[in-house]
């Protein structure tokens, strides 16, 4: 995904757009492609699909972009901050936009699409079109100086914990490994996906758990704290 964003960028004519327009195109143009590269490619079968979140990180802005019910947070100051909306069936807007086009959201076992799918757009999964597209959503975010880190993950994570846990549990980490951190030790941030992750498996949740950590604080932070 990330090669393929990085591509539309270099493939996208400025024409005058704002920055924000042009980010907007090319995420969109971005996840097309790639729901049309698993189909050409034959990397997965019609009744395959997966979510996809993006994080594009400058030095004063957070762009996100979200496909499913993957997630990213930003972790500023004492605040944990959502970047993404899960796209689920029974959300008002996207509940609406099934039934329009003669789609059904049925309760089994939460919310799903035609009773199957839990989520309302998505990478692949091309046998519930049009119900299910692979159109995502964006935010941009103004970096700040309190910024601590992001949490990007997928619903295997965000089942069984909410989002203020995450951004409690990643700020008492990162603080406490900055401080004592040695040379050669596992970095701040990885001690917090590895801990998210072996939160989620104690608490028993049953879909796959992948999960990125990225300390926002520059080195020259870090020494002095």
């Amino acid at each position: 995904m990330h090669e393929v964003i990085a591509e539309e960028w270099n493939q996208e004519a400025n024409d005058g757009f704002k920055w924000q327009q042009r980010w907007e195109g090319v995420m969109s143009s971005g996840f097309e492609r790639t729901d049309n590269e698993v189909i050409t490619e034959a990397a997965a079968p019609e009744i395959v699909g997966s979510t996809a979140v993006t994080v594009v990180l400058s030095r004063c802005q957070i762009i996100a972009s979200n496909c499913g019910d993957s997630r990213a947070v930003l972790c500023r100051g004492t605040e944990t901050i959502p970047l993404t909306v899960d796209q689920k069936p029974d959300r008002e807007d996207e509940l609406l936009r099934i039934e329009e086009q003669d789609g059904k959201v049925i309760n089994w076992n939460g919310a799903r699409v035609f009773g199957v799918l839990a989520m309302s757009r998505a990478i692949g999964d091309r046998y519930l079109r049009p119900w299910i597209i692979p159109v995502p959503e964006i935010s941009f975010t103004t970096r700040t100086d309190e910024d601590e880190c992001l949490i990007i993950a997928s619903d295997g994570l965000w089942d069984v914990m909410s989002n203020n846990e995450v951004g409690e549990l990643a700020r008492r980490i990162l603080r406490r490994r900055r401080r004592y951190a040695a040379a050669g030790e596992v970095t701040a941030a990885q001690t917090v996906a590895d801990s998210l992750t072996e939160i989620a498996v104690g608490r028993n949740s049953s879909d796959n758990i992948s999960v990125i950590v990225v300390d926002l604080k520059s080195k020259k932070k870090q020494r002095n704290t």
